[in-house]
């Protein structure tokens, strides 16, 4: 894996890291396109943290927004999740084998 491949990476996780983000990211997943006053509605922070958190998303690629008239919206790029998940299962899957390797010795010893 290269170092820019690393770092987008990277970028992802730490931005899905804040339990304020990830209840975001969920909330676009579920139910769509939303604009930063629709994503504040029910918080305990104020919609220019929301925004601050939109932002931090955005940078990691893993949210876009587009305007509507006065009103902008948030949309997840399920692309980015999908890269993540994909780092996941391989991640899994090597764990799944060197503990596969793990029960043969075990079993054979």
């Amino acid at each position: 894996m290269s170092n820019g491949r690393e770092r987008e990476l990277a970028d992802i996780f730490a931005a899905l890291g804040d339990a304020t983000r990830l209840a975001l990211v969920t909330q676009l997943l579920t139910v769509g396109a939303l604009s930063a006053t629709n994503l504040a509605e029910g918080q305990a922070i104020s919609r220019q943290a929301i925004v601050k958190h939109l932002q931090v998303l955005e940078a990691a690629a893993l949210v876009t927004h587009e305007r509507h008239g006065k009103e902008v919206l948030y949309a997840l790029d399920g692309s980015r999740i999908e890269e993540a998940r994909a780092f996941l299962n391989a991640i899994s899957a090597g764990w799944d084998r060197a503990l596969s390797c793990l029960k043969s010795l075990v079993e054979t010893a």
